[in-house]
């Protein structure tokens, strides 16, 4: 407890819990990893040794792009770092490649990315009251906060062992959220709409933003009550919620309809023929636990079980849907 004074007093407890957490995560370098770690390698390749046009027909590999543009730039910027690691890694006919120096790029090009994380947490952290909170350090919400985010359990293994960027793009969510609650709702807008232009399986959250922002920007006033008052819609934030975007989406999807491939990228981000949920197992798995969680949700509210099944499985659900890089037919259950 001296230790933690010391750090409270210090003021830097943030940053111990950053660094702390950073420490692990290069820990966790030589552990096991999926096959996700060749499929990022494979869109490294694609993207430093491939022209743009060819992106999202490349087919050498079973493990084809799939994510949208943006997510394809960060992987052609980081290929640029990793031809100093390894030039072989980035040869597209070298399928299943792997030594130390590869291992290495890889794996602390997520614990770099995982900056942007740590700072949208600091926003977060911000955004919280913490006037009544306790003295003691250990219950200020701020503090709590930070470690379950920075600490999360389910990042440090889909990340960090099974090998994704989920703490980078959980950081474009966190910062997003940030400013909405800051009422910063134009910077808000914008950090989701780049969100979806790196990874779409965040369209699930589009509906409640969409609401949310029309409630919180588009109508400027409200009643003496807290109820909308219709008469204050502002069709010019409106617009301009609309022309952020636009112009993210122009930027994403501009290059690629300028070279008429809307068609086939679209194909590669939501694959109805090939099936929308990933690999060979997904399928059966995926199918069985949507028709047990639908009929659970129906009825949980008539058993106490119920809702703890729904509670300890909705959890267990996005970690999972991360891990196979799935996209489930249904909504998040929790």
């Amino acid at each position: 407890m001296a230790a933690l004074g010391t750090v409270k007093g210090s003021g830097s407890w943030f940053s111990s819990l950053a660094l702390g957490v950073t420490l692990l995560k290069c820990l966790l370098i030589p552990t096991y990893h999926s096959t996700d770690f060749e499929v990022h390698r494979n869109w490294l390749a694609i993207t430093h040794s491939l022209p743009l046009s060819q992106w999202y027909y490349e087919a050498t590999s079973e493990w084809t792009l799939d994510y949208p543009p943006f997510f394809a730039w960060f992987e052609y910027v980081l290929s640029h770092v990793a031809k100093y690691f390894d030039q072989e890694m980035l040869n597209v006919h070298n399928l299943n490649y792997f030594n130390s120096r590869t291992l290495l790029f890889q794996r602390f090009s997520v614990i770099f990315t995982d900056v942007l994380f740590v700072y949208a947490v600091h926003e977060c952290c911000k955004c919280v009251d913490g006037r009544k909170a306790s003295k003691e350090l250990t219950e200020k919400p701020k503090f709590i906060l930070s470690v379950l985010l920075l600490w999360n359990f389910g990042l440090l293994i889909v990340d960090h062992i099974h090998f994704q960027y989920n703490g980078f793009l959980s950081g474009l969510m966190l910062l997003s959220i940030a400013r909405l609650f800051q009422k910063r709702h134009m910077e808000g807008a914008f950090f989701f709409a780049v969100l979806l232009h790196f990874k779409h399986i965040y369209v699930y959250v589009a509906p409640a933003y969409g609401i949310y922002l029309l409630r919180s920007y588009c109508f400027t006033a409200s009643k003496p009550d807290g109820s909308v008052r219709w008469n204050s819609f502002s069709f010019i934030r409106l617009i301009s919620l609309g022309l952020i975007v636009f112009l993210v989406s122009a930027l994403s999807l501009g290059p690629f309809l300028a070279l008429n491939q809307l068609p086939q990228v679209f194909s590669r981000l939501f694959p109805f023929k090939r099936g929308l949920c990933h690999a060979y197992w997904a399928p059966n798995f995926w199918a069985l636990y949507n028709a047990v969680d639908k009929v659970l949700s129906i009825i949980e509210k008539k058993n106490l079980f119920l809702i703890g099944w729904k509670l300890s499985t909705s959890l267990a659900w996005r970690l999972w849907k991360s891990a196979v890089n799935s996209c489930s037919l249904l909504l998040p259950g929790g």
